[in-house]
């Protein structure tokens, strides 16, 4: 009788673990989603390009379309941000960071293109983050 009192004042050790992964997965994937609708929202269909330093312009949507987010349970996180595409030339971080890549010109000759940076998932995610700590809060049940 008092061993059976005394164990129910201590946690059961899995429930709480799972309780907390499952509130963890819940709230990574909600911010995910958030960040992921931010940076689509902020890449406006337009013809002309974008000046550097604010979001790409989409021509196509193709950029749009690639951004996608994923629970990762191994390491209890979430990846955010564009698939590749399927060029040479690896579009998504040339347009967040900048850099130099080959490409080709109108002639089908191969050049080395210089491009600026135009992010568009550092501040969608910089934008996102205040509301990560309210997402937090009273998750875990």
């Amino acid at each position: 009788m008092i061993d059976m009192r005394i164990r129910q004042l201590f946690f059961d050790r899995q429930a709480v673990i799972s309780a907390v992964d499952r509130a963890t997965r819940k709230v990574l994937s909600a911010f995910g989603a958030f960040v992921r609708t931010t940076a689509k929202h902020s890449i406006r269909k337009r013809k002309a390009v974008s000046q550097p330093g604010s979001p790409p312009s989409s021509h196509v949507g193709t950029l749009k379309r690639l951004i996608f987010f994923g629970y990762d349970p191994a390491r209890k996180s979430v990846v955010i941000g564009p698939t590749p595409f399927r060029s040479e030339v690896e579009a998504p971080p040339l347009l967040e960071y900048g850099g130099r890549a080959l490409c080709k010109d109108r002639k089908g000759n191969r050049v080395m293109a210089t491009y600026r940076p135009r992010p568009f998932m550092g501040p969608a995610f910089e934008q996102e983050k205040p509301k990560l700590p309210a997402l937090w809060a009273n998750s875990v049940k």
